[in-house]
This record gives C-alpha cells, structure tokens and sequence, in this order.
C-alpha cells in the first residue's frame, strides 16, 4: 500500500498546493479539530487540558490518504490536485503535532512517568466457592483520593488493602496511611465490589493539587 501512496506522489508537485495546504492544515489544528473534540468530550469528565491534548491529535496515517486516491480511480478532474493537498495535510500534521506531542503533553502538565510492574511479596490462592479475589490497582494521577488516608477514602466493609506498592518499595498500610498519586494497592476484595473501586480511585479533578496546577497555568 505505501509502495501505490509513494508511486503516486510527485515531491515536485506538492510545492503547487503549499499555500492552500498551509491554510486547511492551520484550520484543521487551531479551529476545526479543537472545537469538535471539546464538543464530543463535553459529555466526558474530562478537563481542558485533556481535551486540548486530545484536540491537538491530529490528522496522520494512510487511510487519508488512501481515500484521497478514490477521485484518481473514479477519473474525477483535478483528482491529482485533491490528492496532493490531503497528502500535504497529513504530511504537516505528522511533522508538527506529532513531533510536538511529548512537549505538548509537559506543558499541559499530562505527562507521567512510566510505572514499573510491581513484584508483590504475596500470593492468594483463590478457593471455590469463596467470592474473594485479590487484585492490584493503581492510584491514576489528578485522582481525587491522592493525599487522603485509607479510612477517608470508603472503601467497602468487605474490602481490605493488604500492601502499598510506592517508589519500588512495598508499604504495609494501616487505617491513616495516606494515599499518593501512582501507588500500587493490592486490595483483598469481593468480586461484587470491584467496580465500585474502581470508581472510587478512577475518579479524578476537583482534587486540591489539581487546583493548586490549574492557578499556576
């Protein structure tokens, strides 16, 4: 398929559709893309800063490309003209956002840094019949729990943490061990409470720290 997309574009030819590709590519990223991506995330809990990096995912790979040779198939006039400014647009958004993604991501302060996966000192031997299970989560960063101790957090009555994984140590809680932002928490839970904690440590925003963050910005 790249060998069709490379026979059919003329480096000689894209210099005629710079000045048009220029001003869609500007629209694409500044106007266009932005303004649908926060309409569509309106409905999400996501907060600006999310969406922007999100909006700023632009428009690259073959499949625009690709449906931009369907005029040259059809023998539609001034096909190969459609065809050079879709290429030059995706040629533009891979080298501009995609080169800026990382740095992009730092500004918006959306960056994080890689967590290892932990090697817990414990096992659990599910039995049958019993409806227990012990599973791992990881505290996500802007989580509204990060800096609250384990008994402000209500988790249910039948679910336990049995060890904290931070920093590449294992931490044995208690009642007023507070919670960090990428911790490891391995919960001896029942099966039918798993979503309610994942709810619970998932949800994130109207923390202090997050606040705090957006003032600075």
């Amino acid at each position: 398929m790249f060998v069709t997309l490379g026979l059919l574009v003329f480096p000689s030819e894209l210099k005629t559709v710079i000045g048009v590709g220029l001003l869609i590519s500007t629209f694409l990223m500044f106007i266009a893309r932005p303004l649908s991506v926060f309409a569509i995330l309106s409905f999400f809990k996501f907060n600006w800063r999310e969406k922007v990096f999100v909006s700023w995912v632009g428009l690259r790979g073959a499949v625009p490309i690709v449906l931009a040779t369907f005029p040259l198939i059809a023998g539609i006039p001034q096909a190969d003209i459609i065809f050079n400014i879709v290429f030059f647009i995706v040629l533009t958004s891979a080298i501009l956002q995609g080169w800026f993604l990382p740095s992009t991501a730092k500004l918006l302060k959306l960056n994080a840094p890689i967590i290892k996966t932990p090697r817990y000192p414990i096992e659990f031997n599910p039995i049958e019949g019993i409806d227990t299970e012990l599973v791992d989560f990881i505290i996500p960063y802007n989580s509204k729990v990060a800096g609250k101790t384990l008994v402000e957090i209500g988790f249910p009555d039948d679910s336990r943490v049995v060890l904290i994984w931070r920093n590449e140590r294992s931490i044995v809680p208690s009642g007023g061990t507070a919670l960090e932002e990428g911790d490891a928490l391995l919960i001896l839970v029942n099966k039918n409470n798993i979503n309610q904690i994942k709810e619970i440590l998932s949800h994130t925003s109207s923390s202090k720290k997050g606040k705090e963050q957006e003032q600075k910005l």
